[in-house]
């Protein structure tokens, strides 16, 4: 059977998701009467929350004679060691550009991967349909983004639709031809993504490019037959990166992908994207293959991560009330586990107990991180988020970001002097039509940490900001980071509605009455610079004497929700953030007065 496999790239929301949904409709994938969820392919709890996809997904259509392996991928440039992995398994790609916002950050980072890999790309100008559209002139900025990136003269000749990908149409000239179905990206896949290469007499070999666990078949390995054929119950084995064995075991599952399911089959053949069970130490990256095979496939190298959180038991007076996995045993084996699977996140054991450091590409995927692990039952304490440094030529370097940033013309000002304050510097201003200014910056990434509620609040929730990882360079000084203080309980039990309204000129509260506290809890933010210790439990005294106005019913402003994001970016370094299957706490790191003190006078002191 003829076989194409292609991946679709494309920056976080341009419609990735949403055209391969068009594609397995029109290619009779499903019934006529068959009802199928909006972006199929997200099938994850959070990405359907959070109208992102997290993990690179592969699904198949069948298009007149020809079987299409199609693997969707995330747009979010902290997913995008989910890209790397997946783009050596694929022979084309069909890169996305939404038709008002043009190139974005992430559009550059996936397509600089895919042309690396010398894979000649097929260009969707998405969203015609938008009354901000400007196809022609973004088909230009993608032309401009493939010299920049060096492309050579057989990519840079890159075939251009135009779609609007929600109605599942698809034309070669916006002008002139009829919208009806998606058959011209059809026809363009076959004609121009080059089949596999397919020896099918060496032994079978396969590189793995993604894990999962299932709880009947244990570890699932994806990715593509290099060469040979696998059948059901073959000997295979597994090859670290350096050639070491690994294990050797037997293929008890193969698995290909038709339309949205996984189905066995009893053979598989090189250049299809298949799925083995039955080995249980191999990994991402290793090598399957067949028991004669001595040498390893070769692997890409992922880009390293740049923020780290430290993930610690949580030791707070609530701590085991509302979640079931709290030893830091349980923990650590559910980070492992995550890091296998996971190739752009890192775990170290610290040197303090009941401690480990996270590392990954930015707050998104750490975030993602532990709110899955909290609705698996886990209660843990995070940190801070912190950049990783580096030293160069005994140069301490640190993580610059790319930022644009598409603001209305006049919040350019106030944008582009918090970015000054940031230690960011100005690469580019130009008008982004519709009224708006795109600025792009280079800007370090610990400047950037808790910066985009900041950013939201001061464009009145209008401006776009996209970042992506640039590079190292020199470290550029120290930032200012939060100015006020915060206000902390003294003692445990229930907050009290007459306390809090008597500390409402104290600073905006982040708990309702009835919520429970302890000594240490951070329950507000105090209006001036200094942290106040205060005591939301003192209750109205009861007395037989009566004034006017003394039993008015209490009014309280409703309190300042903060999702995991907001907490993480909010807390400072001596402050933590509790997070249980049931709530999101703010606290200090050391819930004794008198310890903040100690630990403060050291800090100043060093």
């Amino acid at each position: 059977m003829n076989l194409r496999n292609i991946a679709i790239i494309a920056h976080v929301d341009h419609g990735k998701t949403t055209l391969v949904d068009a594609l397995l409709k029109q290619s009779g994938t499903f019934r006529e009467n068959q009802k199928v969820a909006d972006r199929a392919m997200d099938s994850n709890d959070l990405e359907r929350e959070r109208g992102i996809t997290i993990l690179a997904k592969c699904t198949s259509v069948d298009w007149q004679g020809t079987r299409i392996n199609i693997v969707d991928t995330p747009g979010h440039a902290d997913f995008g060691g989910e890209v790397e992995r997946i783009l050596s398994m694929v022979d084309g790609v069909v890169l996305l550009c939404d038709s008002a916002e043009g190139p974005l950050p992430q559009t550059k980072f996936v397509l600089s991967k895919a042309l690396k890999l010398g894979l000649r790309p097929i260009v969707i100008v998405n969203k015609v349909d938008r009354q901000d559209a400007r196809p022609h002139e973004v088909h230009d900025e993608v032309f401009d983004l493939f010299s920049t990136l060096d492309a050579s003269d057989e990519q840079l000749d890159f075939p251009t639709l135009f779609a609007v990908g929600r109605d599942g149409w698809a034309v070669r000239d916006l002008e002139n031809d009829t919208p009806k179905d998606l058959t011209p990206l059809f026809e363009l896949i076959v004609s121009h993504v080059p089949a596999p290469k397919r020896d099918l007499d060496a032994p079978f070999s396969m590189l793995a490019t993604t894990l999962e666990s299932d709880n009947f078949l244990g570890r699932i390995l994806t990715g593509r037959i290099a060469t040979g054929r696998i059948k059901v119950n073959q000997p295979i084995k597994a090859l670290s990166r350096d050639g070491k064995l690994l294990e050797q075991g037997r293929a008890s599952k193969v698995l290909a992908f038709r339309g949205l399911q996984r189905v066995p089959v009893e053979e598989a053949e090189a250049g299809d994207i298949i799925a083995i069970a039955g080995l249980t130490k191999a990994t991402v990256a290793d090598t399957l293959c067949a028991m004669e095979v001595t040498d390893a496939l070769p692997s890409h190298p992922i880009d390293p991560p740049t923020l780290a959180m430290t993930f610690s038991v949580n030791d707070s007076p609530l701590a085991g009330q509302e979640g079931d996995k709290v030893t830091s045993r349980v923990i650590g084996a559910r980070l492992m586990a995550e890091a296998e699977g996971n190739v752009a996140i890192r775990i170290r054991e610290t040197d303090a107990k009941d401690a480990f450091e996270v590392a990954g590409r930015g707050e998104l995927q750490l975030g993602v991180l532990i709110e899955t692990m909290r609705r698996e039952g886990f209660e843990l304490s995070i940190s801070r988020p912190r950049v990783l440094f580096k030293e160069e030529n005994g140069q301490r370097m640190e993580p610059i970001e790319e930022v644009v940033i598409d603001v209305d013309e006049e919040f350019s000002g106030t944008v582009v002097e918090k970015m000054a304050q940031r230690k960011a510097e100005m690469t580019e201003m130009k008008p982004s039509g519709g009224g708006k200014i795109r600025i792009v910056f280079h800007a370090p990434s610990r400047g950037l940490i808790g910066y985009h509620g900041e950013f939201l609040t001061d464009t009145r929730g209008t401006g776009i900001m996209n970042r992506l990882f640039h590079g190292y360079a020199p470290y550029k000084g120290p930032i200012e980071g939060r100015r006020n203080g915060v206000l902390i309980a003294t003692d445990s039990g229930d907050a009290v509605a007459y306390a809090l309204f008597n500390l409402l000129d104290r600073g905006p509260q982040f708990i309702t009455p009835g919520t429970k506290v302890y000594g240490g809890m951070i329950v507000g933010e105090h209006t001036k610079t200094g942290d106040l210790e205060l005591n939301v439990q003192k209750a109205k005294k009861l007395s037989n004497v009566r004034a006017a106005g003394k039993d008015d019913a209490i009014l309280l402003p409703p309190p300042r929700r903060m999702t995991l994001e907001d907490a993480l970016a909010y807390i400072q370094d001596d402050e933590l953030v509790e997070v249980t299957p049931a709530a999101i706490r703010l606290r200090k790191k050391h819930l004794d007065p008198n310890e903040r003190k100690r630990a403060s006078k050291q800090g100043s002191a060093a």
